[in-house]
């Protein structure tokens, strides 16, 4: 988890609160890969399902300090806490919530990462 750590040297205080996501699912799904890329954390088993960044810029009325989780989904969600959402293939829906802190990461985002998790592991490549 050293590679992960580091993600965060630019705002360590956000750590904890991507302990969180990665604690939720590891307890709840066994065939997790997780992947420190150079702007995400990303979060697999057939396909990549959640995504841990740092804001590269400010969403409109966001916190001053947040992470981003973003989850693909086989459906448009419309919920306060989504703050942007888009269709980039049809039937594919990307959701980014902002986490400014612990209180954040509860049942309704675990509700959403299962989803996510479940929406993976059912779809077909393309082409």
């Amino acid at each position: 988890m050293v590679d992960e750590a580091l993600f965060f040297n630019k705002i360590p205080e956000m750590f904890p609160m991507y302990v969180a996501i990665r604690n939720i699912i590891c307890a709840n799904f066994e065939d997790v890969k997780v992947t420190v890329q150079k702007t995400q954390i990303a979060f697999s088993n057939k396909y990549q399902f959640v995504f841990v960044s740092l804001p590269l810029r400010k969403i409109k009325d966001s916190p001053g300090v947040y992470i981003l989780l973003t989850l693909g989904m086989g459906r448009k969600i419309e919920h306060p806490r989504i703050a942007v959402s888009t269709e980039p293939y049809p039937g594919r829906w990307t959701h980014h919530i902002i986490i400014e802190n612990e209180n954040d990461v509860d049942a309704q985002i675990k509700e959403w990462i299962s989803e996510a998790y479940h929406f993976a592991n059912t779809k077909k490549r393309k082409g």
